[in-house]
Order: C-alpha cells, then structure tokens, then sequence
C-alpha cells in the first residue's frame, strides 16, 4: 500500500549471474498421404528428434515434445481465422474453429537426444518450444513430396492443397 502512496517510478534492482547459452536443437520428419481427388492431408506418422540436454524426467519430456508437434499439426493444417468477404469472422467460436483431436493426431515418435549444456544445472535445455516450430515446414515439404506442389500459405487446408493441385495441372 505504502507504494501507492509515495510519488515518483517505482525503481527495483537485482543481480542474476549468466549462465551459458545451451542452444536448442531438434529436426522433424513427417510421412504424409495426399488426397488429389480432395486436397486432403492425413499424416501417417510424424518424427521428433531433439537434443535436450539432460533428460531428467523422459517420459515429462515425451510429453512436452508430443503436445508442442500436436499444436503444430493444427496451426500447419486446421487452425485459421476464416473471414467473410464482408470482414465478419465466420469461426470465432470453438465450436467452429477446428483445432486437432484426439482422433486426429498421427503416432508421434520421440527422439530424444542427450548431451548436456556444461555450466548449466543439470546440463538441460528448453523442451516444449522448440517442437513447435519446425512441424509446418517438415509438413509443407512432406506435402511437395507427395504431390510435387508446394502450398505455401497456412492452414495447408483441404482447399488449399486441391488449389495449388489444380493450378499445377493447368
């Protein structure tokens, strides 16, 4: 209460020691099936390897790599904003915006690759992050593979992916 009180920016000091820079790596590969006839994408199954430094719970880490590819599989495929000419946001509820299930979720592998950060407590580095990033581009580039056509706005959406098929064939 009593810094509400008093006038002036309220000033705060502390010391924090650095700590070496552990950087985060990791490197996806995605096994897809294209529907040509409907643009469709079904994942069959997807791959994470990542170095995280120390393990110190596996499965705790398991867990955060499977829910960061999870995430990423509905921003890669499923989740957008999807507005109508006049501007009016069409799926602005969760019953309309489409984000991954369960039952929508391909077997995800884990590989998890250990060597500790030195000067770090217990050698670990950031998990949950990092397998968020690369899942749209190792879908994008599963997609071209597959059909030899690049999408490259996301969602890669069903109506996507048939667009630039189409456009391809012209």
């Amino acid at each position: 209460m009593q810094a509400t009180l008093t006038e002036g920016a309220i000033v705060g000091r502390g010391v924090s020691s650095k700590l070496p820079l552990g950087v985060e790596i990791g490197a996806h590969v995605a096994d897809v099936e294209v529907d040509p006839e409907t643009g469709q994408v079904t994942v069959l199954r997807y791959t994470a390897f990542q170095d995280v430094g120390l393990a110190l719970n596996p499965t705790a880490v398991e867990g955060q790599m499977e829910g960061s590819v999870v995430q990423g599989l509905g921003w890669a495929l499923t989740e957008g904003f999807d507005y109508a000419d006049n501007g009016r946001l069409r799926n602005a509820s969760l019953l309309d915006y489409r984000m991954p299930t369960a039952l929508d979720v391909p077997r995800i592998d884990c590989v998890i690759v250990e060597c500790p950060v030195p000067g770090v407590p217990y050698g670990v580095r950031g998990v949950g992050e990092v397998p968020i990033v690369p899942v749209a581009a190792a879908l994008a580039n599963a997609i071209a593979r597959a059909t030899g056509v690049r999408v490259t706005k996301m969602p890669m959406t069903p109506e996507r992916v048939l667009a630039a098929l189409e456009a391809a064939r012209q």
